[in-house]
């Protein structure tokens, strides 16, 4: 027997004052059994299977922007982790839109998790007692609640996620960086600009993710409200009937009754109030999603770092270009002045005191484009005694 897949349509209302489809999204639903339902339901039919409010399915929808949040209710854990939108309880967890590429791999992680109870199940439809019970064993060795395996899988998800994003952007930045460098041109500046406006954002969403996961790691009471089994077990204890029809439903019931009867016992000894499982849960995905972001703050740091490089290239070209503009003042100066002494030398007028002296017109021009010269070099050295030109 293969995993069992079914469609649930809900009927319409009285009266037929509901449009056809109005409000109804796809989730699918698996169990910690293994089995998977696709659900094509309302908001209301969501709120009342799982008892949340409508405030909190909200969270949930993609047509608003909300940030990353993880909350825990009575009953269900809210998981708003970019894509991954689920909602958690102690014995099953509903995915939205499970058809989205991204959603994907969260769905065939949790059916690899949960593969070994599921095939437990077909094994004992065949009689294989023996396997059962070493799986049922082998399920005894992880004491990890539900929820916090399929809170596990989403944060794994949303990690590497955001990881792989960081890790293309890396591969695309540097090189850009680098083109920038040895060429500034504009289609280099365009493209370093939009490589770091995907920076920003996805530093934003890391920043969130990372911000979220530290807020429940600071406040013991969030992480004790995500205990779901404790708050079940001590809520409705294991009785003697409720076993017996237990052990009918699922073959892996010794597990199941172990780990209630523990979460009752914690209870009962004053400590549902530890979390430290959740801690160290919790604390993994922190330190990798921490990392994550302090790959992008190189990143930053890099891409700054480029600019400031970027802008010292400018400013030396810049006053590349003031020293040209002094020579070429200076030039035109000397120029000018040398005019005006040949040109009044070389005006046709008649001077008692040019008879015989015509050699003295030569010595005044050669004089004048000396102290043109002079007054040149003077200038130039001026300028870079006092810093307004390079060596």
């Amino acid at each position: 027997m293969g995993r069992e897949v079914g469609y649930v349509v809900p009927a319409d209302p009285p009266g037929g004052l509901k449009k056809k489809g109005a409000g109804s999204r796809s989730w699918i639903l698996m169990d910690s059994s293994g089995e998977e339902i696709i659900l094509d339901v309302d908001k209301y039919a969501i709120m009342h299977r799982v008892q949340i409010h409508a405030r909190d399915l909200r969270i949930l929808d993609p047509l608003l922007s909300y940030p990353s949040t993880i909350l825990g209710r009575e009953k269900a854990i809210v998981l708003n982790l970019e894509h991954i939108k689920a909602i958690i309880t102690a014995e099953e967890v509903l995915l939205r839109d499970p058809s989205d590429n991204n959603v994907t791999p969260v769905i065939e992680e949790l059916r690899r998790r949960l593969k070994p109870v599921s095939a437990n199940r077909e094994d004992l439809g065949d009689g294989k007692d023996f396997v059962v019970q070493h799986d049922v064993e082998a399920g005894e060795e992880d004491d990890s609640p539900f929820e916090f395996q399929a809170l596990e899988v989403a944060l794994e998800a949303i990690c590497s996620f955001l990881s792989a994003r960081t890790i293309e952007l890396e591969t695309a930045v540097y090189p850009a960086l680098d083109m920038l460098t040895s060429k500034i041109s504009s289609r280099n500046l365009d493209r370093v600009r939009k490589l770091k406006s995907q920076m920003t954002r996805l530093t934003a969403r890391v920043q969130k993710v990372r911000d979220e996961l530290e807020q429940l790691l600071d406040d013991d009471d969030d992480m004790a409200d995500l205990y779901l089994s404790r708050k079940l077990a001590s809520a409705s204890p294991v009785s003697g009937s409720g076993a017996a029809s237990w052990f009918l439903a699922s073959p892996t019931i010794g597990s199941k009754i172990s780990r209630a009867s523990r979460a009752s016992i914690a209870t009962v000894r004053g400590d549902e109030n530890d979390v430290e499982e959740l801690e160290m849960l919790l604390e993994a995905y922190f330190m990798q999603i921490d990392g994550t972001l302090n790959k992008l703050t190189t990143l930053r740091e890099y891409i700054d770092n480029t600019e400031d490089y970027i802008n010292i290239q400018l400013d030396n070209h810049r006053n590349q270009l003031i020293q040209l503009e002094l020579f070429l003042s200076s030039g035109t100066v000397c120029l000018s002045i040398y005019s005006l002494v040949a040109g009044i030398f070389g005006m046709n007028i008649p001077y008692t005191w040019n008879d015989n002296h015509g050699y003295m017109f030569k010595w005044v021009v050669i004089f004048s484009g000396a102290i043109c010269a002079i007054l040149f070099v003077l200038i130039v050295t001026y300028a870079r005694f006092k810093g307004l030109v390079g060596s």
